[in-house]
């Protein structure tokens, strides 16, 4: 057993954000899984919006945030989250963060359902940059321990004091440690679940291979209420190729002028979908691409850019480009083969402004968490924003709550002891296939009733078998991955099928209009 003041889940830019926020005041442990880099931080190709513009103002974010989530957003906390923006930027700079600049002022990019240009990066690897500066600020201060290799199974409460306690008190998490095979109990007074999405249940996904909603289904297990997590956001251009899995295309390749085409025509079609065409939001963007793929029967449509200058566009996306090159595409002179996949959980573990969750104890921020902000559709480059917000809005609260949080009690260890090693580990890959497969066809970008059953049915039938393989056997990060995977797909079909109405990123055809009010859907455990 290790023991801490602040035990925090996951190492990208919400976990670590917490931690260099609370490492002043306490002794901190960040567990990650697999590699200290895994999350999707580092994948993030994009950037941070913030109102830094002279002709910006909070309003025009506020509304643009509002509008992109389709009336579920929840006003205080998008106000929250825009106002805080500048200083978050200026935290990242502080710790180093290159943002590029044009005659010294930042230089600002637009991107779908933006008013203004407000969006800083770093070329079109921001998240790297982000995720560097972070993990160095972070290595260097005493008071932060980063342990990697760690699967987290389930969060410690009240049930696993020596002395048993309903209280729901979250005192830390069991975890797996990769490399010996033990698992062991990590506590402190106050616990940070940034453990990012649930991607991993869907068979095309931008999301590393980590998202695998592992925070929200443990949230879920110990008695937190989750929230809208039919919401998932798909992107709608990822590299189509049978040997680069989830690699994305920015959607500031089309804020630059990129035009979407049918591949045997040649036809633009988005002004048939909407008069913002390539500019519209993700989902209507995303939907026209599956409808123009399901419609023609084909694997992929096109994105070209190849009517720019090439030497723009080589300069704008340097490291698409050379990806792109190494696979044999030229975007200055062909179109990029692109598929809609799935990009963003927007539901999640319900928080406050604080990042508190339903149980004491228990904080989270991030993609696990539902924290107003989103709504029904993530506004481009509001996610790593959202992470700095409430990473330190987390840290704030428990620094201010100190003496309000008591020492962890006697916790028990855990119990191995009637487990055996599995012999059949084709029984989680065959489980794993399935699910991110039905979850494709069944639960996608376009769902109908019928469809959500369908899917509703095979996760009981599945629930079954994996809880019955999860007693018997001892755990592996992969068996851990399923476990939650199913959770977090039985979350999503069970609220999607409660929404009877389209809006934002659900839609279904059996309820294609919208209801009067809008109303977050709350799931309670």
């Amino acid at each position: 057993m290790s023991e801490y003041d602040v035990i925090i889940v996951g190492s990208g830019a919400a976990g670590l954000t917490a931690a260099i926020a609370l490492a002043d005041h306490c002794k901190v442990l960040v567990l990650a899984k697999g590699e200290l880099t895994g999350g999707s931080t580092a994948w993030a190709q994009g950037g941070i919006a913030a109102v830094l513009d002279a002709g910006d103002t909070f309003e025009n974010h506020i509304e643009d945030t509002m509008v992109a989530g389709a009336g579920l957003n929840r006003r205080e906390t998008v106000e929250f989250v825009v106002e805080n923006a500048p200083h978050a930027i200026e935290r990242l700079i502080e710790m180093g963060v290159p943002f590029n600049k044009e005659a010294e002022a930042l230089h600002l990019t637009r991107e779908g359902g933006h008013s203004h240009r407000r969006i800083v990066h770093v070329d079109d690897a921001t998240g790297w940059a982000v995720q560097a500066a972070l993990l160095k600020t972070a290595e260097a201060h005493p008071n932060i321990t980063l342990l990697p290799g760690q699967a987290c199974i389930d969060l410690i409460t009240g049930r696993h004091e020596e002395r048993y306690s309903g209280s729901g008190h979250v005192w830390g998490v069991y975890a797996l440690d990769e490399k010996s095979g033990k698992v062991h109990a990590h506590v402190g007074r106050a616990t940070i679940l940034a453990s990012g999405g649930a991607g991993r249940v869907y068979q095309f996904s931008t999301a590393p291979r980590g998202a695998t909603g592992d925070g929200i289904a443990m949230a879920w297990r110990a008695g937190c209420r989750v929230s809208n997590m039919e919401m998932m956001q798909f992107h709608p251009t990822c590299l189509y190729n049978l040997e680069v899995k989830n690699f994305l295309i920015t959607e500031a390749v089309r804020g630059e002028g990129g035009l979407l085409k049918h591949p045997v025509t040649g036809h633009r079609y988005m002004p048939d979908y909407d008069e913002r065409a390539e500019l519209a939001p993700r989902d209507i963007v995303a939907r026209a691409n599956d409808d123009q793929i399901k419609r023609s029967g084909l694997d992929y449509v096109h994105l070209d850019i190849s009517h720019k200058d090439p030497d723009f566009v080589a300069g704008h996306f340097p490291n698409i480009y050379e990806k792109l090159l190494t696979l044999g595409i030229d975007m200055t002179k062909q179109p990029i083969p692109v598929v809609p996949a799935q990009h963003y959980t927007c539901g999640g573990i319900l928080i406050d402004l604080d990042g508190r969750t339903d149980l004491p104890g228990l904080y989270a921020a991030g993609e696990c968490t539902e924290s107003g902000l989103h709504g029904a559709n993530r506004l481009a480059s509001n996610s790593l924003l959202e992470c700095f917000v409430f990473g330190e809005a987390a840290a704030k609260d428990i620094i201010a709550r100190w003496d309000q949080l008591e020492p962890p009690p006697a916790i028990r260890p855990w119990d191995a002891s009637r487990v055996t090693d599995s012999d059949e580990e084709v029984v989680i890959k065959q489980n794993w296939t399935e699910i991110r497969r039905f979850m494709w066809n069944y639960v996608g970008i376009v769902r109908t009733t019928k469809r959500l059953e369908r899917a509703q049915h095979r996760i009981k039938m599945m629930t079954g078998e994996v809880e019955d393989y999860y007693g018997h056997f001892r755990v592996t990060t992969d068996l851990i991955e399923l476990r939650n995977l199913l959770q977090c797909a039985d979350l999503i079909v069970r609220s999607a099928l409660h929404r009877k109405e389209s809006r934002g990123l659900h839609y279904t055809l059996d309820y294609p209009k919208l209801l009067a009010e809008a109303r977050d859907t709350v799931l309670v455990p």
